[in-house]
């Protein structure tokens, strides 16, 4: 994609801090500088998110998403991830290239990652009914 920023930093147009890279996937840290290590994970093929990515894509996405965690906790400190996907715009995707968010985690860091949402009584069965895969 011409003007994607995700497709500009793998080819190399744009700086980034790359954390790891192989044939088809590249993994760097988000500039946000929110979380220590928080790196964003990508496919080096553009797709526009997790929904209308190849299979072959988003496996080899995956595998780096392990590959980069595993070494986050067995060779960095670190305790466990987070790891996040938003897809959509109205699921707050910001950049619509394919990225998988990793936040590396501490115990007892402070972090609250995942947000709390005020629970409801929906009723399970109805829910499952209408979104069971048919």
């Amino acid at each position: 994609m011409e003007n994607c920023i995700f497709c500009k930093i793998i080819k190399g147009e744009i700086p980034s801090y790359k954390i790891y890279e192989d044939d088809n996937t590249y993994a760097f840290l988000d500039i946000s500088n929110d979380v220590f290590g928080h790196t964003l994970v990508v496919p080096k093929k553009h797709s526009k998110n997790i929904l209308d990515a190849e299979s072959k894509t988003l496996s080899d996405v995956m595998s780096t998403v392990k590959l980069v965690s595993n070494h986050y906790i067995n060779n960095c400190g670190f305790d466990g991830v987070n790891i996040i996907s938003n897809n959509n715009a109205s699921a707050d995707q910001s950049v619509m290239h394919l990225h998988i968010h990793i936040f590396p985690r501490k115990e007892n860091d402070g972090l609250k990652i995942f947000p709390e949402i005020e629970k409801h009584n929906f009723n399970l069965a109805e829910v499952c009914q209408n979104l069971k895969v048919k």
